[in-house]
């Protein structure tokens, strides 16, 4: 099937197999990596990317499914080589040991924030409840989020 998908604003087109997932579209086709695979089954949250500004788990949609859509990875959250206020989160507050879950986490953060972009630290653990961590024990990564939320808001409140 051919389809036509908008990556961090480049658009590829595609023959694919139908039932091939759009986590491996993104890494096999697109070449963008960070957009990890864990379980397969949409547990983990590895695969997290955002899918027309809603974060979904990449391993449980299919890549026809996407036909159309706009993708953004982690790749595609840095702007004029500047990190993302949740990249930098996660850096200043120690969000990330292994780092493997950790894009999975910010692009899922990235969905939270977009619905919510002041929440609590009990709304900011239920936003990120599908995302698996073995490492950090997550209070580094809640207080990345609010770092993040904190930030966007000062900048959001210099905008206006």
């Amino acid at each position: 099937m051919k389809i036509d998908i908008s990556i961090n604003g480049r658009r590829l087109e595609a023959d694919v197999e139908p039932r091939l997932l759009l986590v491996h579209f993104i890494r096999d086709l697109a070449g963008l990596t960070g957009t990890h695979i864990g379980c397969e089954t949409s547990i983990c949250g590895a695969c997290t990317a955002l899918m027309n500004g809603e974060a979904v788990k990449t391993c449980s949609i299919l890549a026809v499914q996407a036909d159309g859509a706009e993708i953004t990875t982690i790749e595609g959250l840095a702007k004029d080589g500047r990190l993302h206020p949740l990249q930098e989160g996660f850096w200043e507050c120690h969000g990330l040991q292994c780092g493997y879950c950790t894009p999975g986490m910010i692009m899922s953060a990235c969905g939270l924030l977009r619905e919510n972009p002041n929440p609590t630290e009990e709304q900011i653990r239920h936003g990120l409840e599908g995302n698996l961590c073995r490492c950090t024990g997550y209070q580094h990564i809640v207080d990345a989020v609010k770092f993040a939320a904190n930030k966007m808001g000062a900048q959001a409140a210099k905008a206006d």
